[in-house]
């Protein structure tokens, strides 16, 4: 009889959350910063990477983060690495880089002290 093997420490290993928030009073939010193309855009990366899937890079949408000052925002688990993106070109640093290497970008870093 075998027996199972132990389950992974975690499911994926990394998640990337992108802020999609839209605010309805008006008040400047991720979505008026074009972050539904940052998303499309790290899905189809790692997707096209072969990085998707179970033990692998899982992309998702998020409500706010909470993060409004830096939009639009992004954050990596299991790092707890807070992105701020304006391009394509930023989004595929961070698909290479951090979700496939494990490198973090530094340069896309949020600082510490940027809230709402």
């Amino acid at each position: 009889m075998t027996t199972p093997s132990a389950p992974p420490a975690s499911y994926y290993e990394r998640h990337i959350f992108f802020c999609l928030n839209q605010r309805a009073s008006g008040e400047d939010s991720c979505a008026n910063h074009k972050a539904q193309e940052g998303f499309d855009r790290c899905k189809a990366q790692v997707k096209a990477a072969g990085l998707a899937g179970p033990g692998k890079v899982r992309v998702n949408k998020a409500g706010c983060l909470d993060r409004c000052a830096a939009g639009p925002v992004a954050v990596v688990y299991p790092e707890a690495v807070w992105y701020s993106y304006v391009d394509a070109q930023d989004i595929d640093e961070i698909v290479e880089s951090h979700l496939k290497n494990g490198k973090v970008v530094e340069r896309l870093r949020i600082p510490a002290h940027l809230g709402r």
